[in-house]
């Protein structure tokens, strides 16, 4: 038994605090069976954390898919552009008729302006979350990379088809500015 790493199995070992000696052959196989019963070891990195159930993990996935972050987008932005665009028809409610030039203060005129200026302030908040959202989520997904990168090239992208509308000049500035815009943002948001 010259190649043993354990000498010999048959040798008796004196264990402390035991009463006698136990032999290696005891041992040995009583320690890989406590270590094939032992579950693995999950080292701690940092604060602890819970194993998280079905759900949980479910809901994170959901959370994370690029069609919800953009619906999100969308309706957030749609509330913002209706609180927005009511702000800015409150602040100037006393626009004169382009039929006959003269301002319509009747409360009712003042209302049908606001609701008006509101659901477009709404529509194209939404619009605008919609796309830079679904882009930042895309080119995120695409890079592999969260950094400030994705967010100036979706900017980019998000700008150019807005201004695609109004020509390839405008689709030029807009993307530039659109992208400048979003990078001055995560700049000072991270």
């Amino acid at each position: 038994m010259a190649d043993d790493p354990y000498g010999d199995r048959n040798t008796p070992v004196p264990v402390p605090g035991a009463i006698g000696t136990l032999r290696m052959s005891t041992i040995i196989p009583a320690i890989e069976e406590a270590r094939r019963q032992r579950p693995p070891i999950i080292p701690s990195l940092g604060l602890p954390q819970a194993s998280r159930t079905p759900q949980e993990m479910m809901i994170e996935r959901v959370m994370e898919n690029c069609a919800f972050k953009s619906a999100l987008a969308g309706v957030a932005g749609y509330g913002l552009g209706l609180v927005f665009g009511l702000f800015t028809a409150g602040m100037e409610s006393s626009m004169p008729n382009p039929m006959t030039g003269v301002a319509d203060q009747s409360a009712k005129a003042i209302l049908n302006d606001m609701k008006a200026r509101s659901l477009s302030y709404g529509k194209n908040f939404a619009l605008v979350g919609l796309m830079f959202s679904g882009t930042e989520c895309l080119v995120e997904s695409y890079r592999g990379k969260t950094d400030w990168k994705n967010g100036t090239l979706s900017g980019g992208i998000t700008g150019g088809l807005i201004g695609l509308r109004a020509g390839g000049k405008a689709a030029l500035f807009g993307a530039a500015g659109f992208a400048a815009f979003s990078t001055v943002i995560d700049y000072f948001l991270r």
